[in-house]
């Protein structure tokens, strides 16, 4: 009975009020999480303190604890699948209302104070209530980009450095031998993105996205450090009058070019003014930007984050001889740490593109050198022979002064501009390309001709960049332990791999075998595929690094990261993971710094567990496995005779469901669901005279 406009009303109220909810509730959380702390209980399941103390239970004492860190790699990547409907407007205002709720439930007030926090809770209520709930226009990569960087604000460049803090401090506590303030645990932890990288299905990812999305990321990363060495200089003021100093430190402040006279007893500050001064010709230098305060004399700019580290363990190391260790534990602890952490390039990117686009443009590049070879029409063996011939080749495939197509020469671009990138901001600035849709052999070794034309891969086998497999379908789940069997007997490809410290990284599909196969199936063939791919690898001497596309809906492989994680087969990880971060699990879990830093550590405390505590389970008996083999063949064959035999399924789909209301939101610079092929098909589905041609074959 109501009308349209009543409707609206009804159903923004309801909205605002779930969010509302869902603010309170992670209050509510982080105030038990809180008390929790206090009491000295028991640690929390899924916290780092918690899965130490299963493990030195179990045996391993801090040495070996310090040992799995330094060797082990975890990496939670924001992907560039925006599934947040969310303006950036809604988000900030929530987190005003968060803030003003954390405060309330915190001290003790007058009802003065109280009255006057409840108020500001009102009008920001109110605020939020006339601020549109929806975006209005679309969003290009840049602003995804941007959207991305924010959460380095909320959350990681402060609590990744804490994280990393509080574990070393545990560690010390167990065994106070441990020096790791001299040689702090490496930076294991790292935060990876897609967007800006992945143009798998986003046409909008071009070689000029990419360079502004490096530059935007140095720039963020930089600014963060000269706005902490600020700090830090107004910090260490101690005067030589009263304290000793290093002679290194000594020496260092005597070459800077700091002579204010103001500072003359001051040799930290004229320390830190240098290294200022230096890291803000670093940013003019690197990405063309303004620092955010202006030095106060011209300097050479640093060539390498290390440069910039081995300045500050001279500050550190001075503080420590002179009976001022307690000032190293603070701001200069976090800033060393923020600089192993993110470097001058901030986040890892990772490239994606599909194994289509890539034969393609392999077939154009050789067909300008060899017209009439038509490299799509051969065989696979006849492929792989070609592309193994290819990568120990000094011949470049790239003609000179050579026409390609506008698709050919768009992906050329952008592995010429992921050189480029890594040049800049060094090699951990793009770590990863992953070929979606891998299928063969040759679908590999294809990349890396195509990274070798761009100097990234050389003719002796070394890369700079890992050459990831994405096996997404039921099938290619199947296929996919055969598939690098034979990949990994190619000497050329092996060669990539040594380079890679004996790593190969795989990545596994979740959103796609779930849509293939249904949810037993998909997890079950997910499963499988680990236990083959580690077998695989043991028997070849390679480390893996499972990469997992999960994340979000149940449908994406969502759910409780801490217990999926457990979940994968015992000594599948051997302390290395990464795992996707989408859409709006990203501002839900890293908007709010304390539940930031809890989602942080939860993946570090489930690899530690699983990897330490787990590989001596024993094997899954057999009874167990075929039980599952049976319920997944069952399951799948419901699965398919629903969606692909049951008649005009596809069409009751979309009339049942609001996917074609969900693909017209503005969530994100790609088109909705790579919904442009949908939408071409769909048409030429229609032409009767093509309808004949489909019902010919």
């Amino acid at each position: 009975t109501l009308s349209p406009e009543q409707a609206v009303q009804v159903i923004r109220a309801f909205s605002y009020f779930s969010h509302l909810a869902n603010i309170a509730e992670d209050q509510h959380h982080i105030r038990r999480t809180r008390s929790h702390d206090i009491a000295g209980s028991k640690p929390r399941r899924g916290t780092i303190e918690r899965a130490i103390q299963r493990a030195t239970e179990a045996g391993f004492g801090a040495t070996d604890l310090t040992g799995f860190f330094n060797n082990a790699y975890i990496s939670p990547v924001l992907t560039a699948h925006p599934t947040e409907v969310r303006r950036k407007s809604m988000m900030r205002r929530e987190m005003a209302i968060a803030s003003l709720l954390d405060r309330r439930g915190r001290g003790y007030w007058t009802p003065e104070e109280l009255r006057e926090i409840d108020d500001k809770l009102v009008r920001a209520v109110l605020v939020l209530w006339q601020t549109n709930l929806l975006r209005q226009t679309k969003l290009s990569v840049r602003d995804e980009v941007s959207n991305g960087l924010s959460y380095y604000d909320y959350t990681f460049f402060r609590e990744l450095p804490r994280l990393y803090a509080n574990l070393e401090d545990k560690l010390t506590t167990l065994d106070p031998d441990l020096d790791l303030a001299g040689e702090p645990l490496t930076s294991f932890l790292t935060i990876g993105s897609w967007i800006g990288g992945d143009r798998d299905g986003n046409p909008f990812v071009t070689s000029d996205v990419l360079r502004n999305t490096l530059r935007m990321q140095s720039t963020r990363a930089l600014n963060f450090y000269l706005q902490e060495l600020h700090k830090l200089g107004d910090e260490l003021s101690m005067s030589t009058y009263i304290v000793e100093v290093s002679d290194d430190l000594r020496d260092f402040a005597d070459r800077s070019p700091d002579k204010s006279p103001h500072r003359q007893v001051e040799p930290y500050r004229r320390v830190i003014s240098w290294i200022y001064a230096r890291l803000a010709a670093t940013q003019k230098s690197l990405n063309q930007a303004t620092p955010i305060k202006e030095p106060a004399y011209p300097a050479e700019p640093y060539a390498s984050p290390g440069e910039i580290l081995n300045d500050l363990e001279i500050v550190h190391t001075s503080l420590v001889e002179n009976g001022s260790e307690a000032l190293t534990r603070g701001r200069l602890r976090n800033l060393r740490r923020a600089l192993g952490c993110f470097g001058f390039h901030l986040a890892s990117l990772d490239l994606r593109q599909n194994s289509d686009i890539h034969d393609a443009t392999l077939a154009e590049l050789i067909e300008a050198i060899e017209p009439g070879y038509n490299y799509l029409q051969l065989s696979e063996d006849e492929r792989i022979a070609r592309m193994t011939e290819e990568l120990g080749s000094r011949r470049p495939l790239l003609r000179p002064f050579w026409s390609y197509s506008e698709q050919t020469a768009k992906e050329l671009s952008i592995f010429k501009a992921a050189k480029a990138g890594q040049d800049a901001y060094g090699e951990r600035a793009i770590t990863t390309s992953i070929m979606s849709n891998t299928q063969s052999v040759s679908h590999l070794l294809g990349l890396a001709v195509l990274l070798k034309e761009a100097g990234i891969v050389n003719p002796e086998g070394a890369s700079t960049i890992n050459i990831v497999p994405l096996f997404e379908t039921i099938n290619d789940l199947r296929n996919c332990v055969g598939i690098l069997e034979r990949l990994f007997e190619i000497p050329e490809y092996r060669k990539i791999i040594d380079s890679r410290g004996g790593i190969q990284e795989v990545m596994l599909g979740y959103s796609d075998s779930n849509k293939d196969g249904g949810y037993i199936t998909s997890g079950w063939e997910l499963y499988k595929a680990e236990v083959g791919l580690l077998k695989l690898c043991n028997r070849h001497g390679i480390r893996l690094r499972l990469f997992h596309g999960r994340g979000g809906s149940v449908g994406r492989g969502g759910g409780p990261s801490f217990d999926a994680i457990l979940a994968h087969p015992a000594g599948s990880m051997n302390g290395q993971i990464r795992l996707t971060e989408q859409g709006e699990t990203i501002s839900s879990k890293y908007t709010n710094a304390e539940l930031g830093r809890r989602n942080l550590e939860t993946p570090v405390a489930a690899t530690l567990e699983a990897c330490l505590l787990h590989r001596r389970e024993k094997p899954v008996p057999k009874k167990y496995l075929d039980a599952m083999d049976q319920l997944s063949a069952h399951a799948y064959k419901s699965y398919c005779a629903l969606v692909y035999e049951t008649p005009r399924f596809n069409e009751y789909f979309r009339a049942s469901t609001v996917i074609e209301e969900i693909s017209s939101l503005n969530i994100g610079s790609r088109p909705a669901a790579r919904g442009y092929i949908a939408a071409i098909l769909e048409r030429l589905f229609e032409i009767p005279e093509y309808r004949k041609i489909i019902d010919s074959r």
